[in-house]
């Protein structure tokens, strides 16, 4: 065996250990086996040196190496003596990587890589991207189930009629008084306009120098925060009356059916992604599912309810949670229970130069946005909805 051939075998060896080395370090990180295989590998690095040495001596004394052609070598190539050139030292250093068989560990200023910044990782573009993307969501709004009533004062009331259980006339004899009839009772309902809204602050450097429109995303991050609180007052409404346990399909029957004639041809099921998933599952005796698709409008959800069709809208947990396991079923028409009284719909204003609470936007080089409305929400006719829910742990527990 010559002396490049050892060489070739301690560097494969070495390369042995020090894969040996990594995985211990990787598994389990014990210190002991890791410092033991380092230790071999610091032997086998003074083996290589020692044949490095070697193999220089042969190559300066052109003995025991690769045969040299008479007068020195070729292509501006160093005799004995000599001094070697940059490309001299570079066309060696080839040469032993390849007798090595190239190995591609390489630490950092060995060669140019993209690996590491220094040595060219800098000259690599990276993919990045300023524009803001919006993930999809589906900002709901319950203000499309509520009557909406614009108002130009603070505040107001309207008068109703009382709804009276009507007995009729009585007969009258010949001659007779006529009899007293039960007179019509009234109520009112008064509205109270309260001011929302809030700020967002940003800096003109991020006004001026990003790509993408903050201004336009300042306007729909207010506008969302506008429509998220219209909806908690909606649901407010709701939830002040008092909620009634569905318990089952049969429950949303009677429901269904209490709620009259007067309300039933324009009332709904309105629940949110749980709901949907529970009513999902019910199906009939002869194992057909009960919610289906509305054949006129497939996107629209239908629900056979013994010998009615009801219509179902659903909401996503966000916008119409659910309390624990007590999932929302809200049954009627929203249109003719809650009413949304408008006196300012949502506006927005910029400034650079306003102060609010411990921000001078002139002084600091802010734009300040502020978002605001005024509104109230309040029940129209309390009648024309059942807060139901129906409370999952308890059907799962009753089977």
């Amino acid at each position: 065996m010559n002396l490049k051939q050892k060489k070739y075998d301690l560097m494969n060896t070495r390369k042995g250990l020090l894969d040996e080395a990594k995985a211990i370090l990787m598994k389990d990180g014990q210190t002991e086996d890791y410092t033991a295989k380092m230790a071999e590998v610091d032997k086998l690095n003074s083996q290589i040196e020692a044949v490095d040495a070697l193999i220089a001596q042969e190559e300066k004394s052109f003995g025991g190496g690769d045969p040299v052609p008479e007068g020195g070598l070729k292509g501006g190539a160093l005799g004995s003596g000599a001094e070697e050139t940059g490309y001299q030292k570079a066309v060696k250093a080839f040469a032993a990587a390849a007798r090595a068989g190239f190995p591609t560990q390489k630490a950092a200023g060995d060669m140019m890589q993209e690996g590491v910044n220094a040595d060219g990782g800098y000259a690599v573009p990276e993919d990045i991207v300023t524009a803001i993307i919006d993930r999809r969501d589906s900002k709901e709004s319950l203000l499309g189930e509520v009557r909406i009533v614009k108002v130009k004062n603070k505040s107001g009331r309207r008068t109703f009629k009382k709804r009276s259980q009507h007995t009729g006339f009585a007969t009258v004899a010949e001659a007779a008084k006529y009899g007293k009839v039960a007179t019509p009772q009234f109520e009112t309902l008064s509205y109270e306009i309260e001011k929302r809204g809030g700020y967002l602050p940003v800096t003109a450097e991020l006004y001026e120098d990003s790509d993408a429109d903050i201004a336009m995303l300042a306007q729909e991050w207010l506008g969302d925060e506008a429509r998220v609180t219209a909806n908690k007052e909606i649901l407010a409404v709701i939830n002040a009356k008092a909620a009634t346990d569905l318990k089952d399909l049969d429950g949303i029957l009677k429901a269904w059916v209490g709620l009259g004639s007067a309300f039933r041809a324009t009332s709904k099921l309105i629940t949110n992604d749980d709901g949907l998933l529970w009513l999902g599952t019910l199906k009939d005796q002869n194992g057909r599912y009960l919610l289906t698709p509305n054949p006129a409008e497939p996107k629209q959800l239908q629900l056979c309810v013994g010998p009615y069709v009801l219509p179902v809208k659903t909401y996503d947990n966000d916008t119409v949670p659910t309390t624990g396991t007590k999932v929302p079923m809200v049954i009627g028409d929203l249109n003719e229970g809650v009413v949304y009284w408008d006196r300012r719909s949502f506006s927005v204003k910029l400034s650079d130069t306003a102060s609010v609470g411990t921000l001078n936007a002139f002084e600091q080089d802010l734009i300040l946005w502020r978002g605001s409305l005024r509104d109230d929400c309040t029940k129209w006719d309390e009648d024309a909805f059942i807060n139901g829910y129906i409370d999952t742990a308890a059907v799962q527990a009753a089977g």
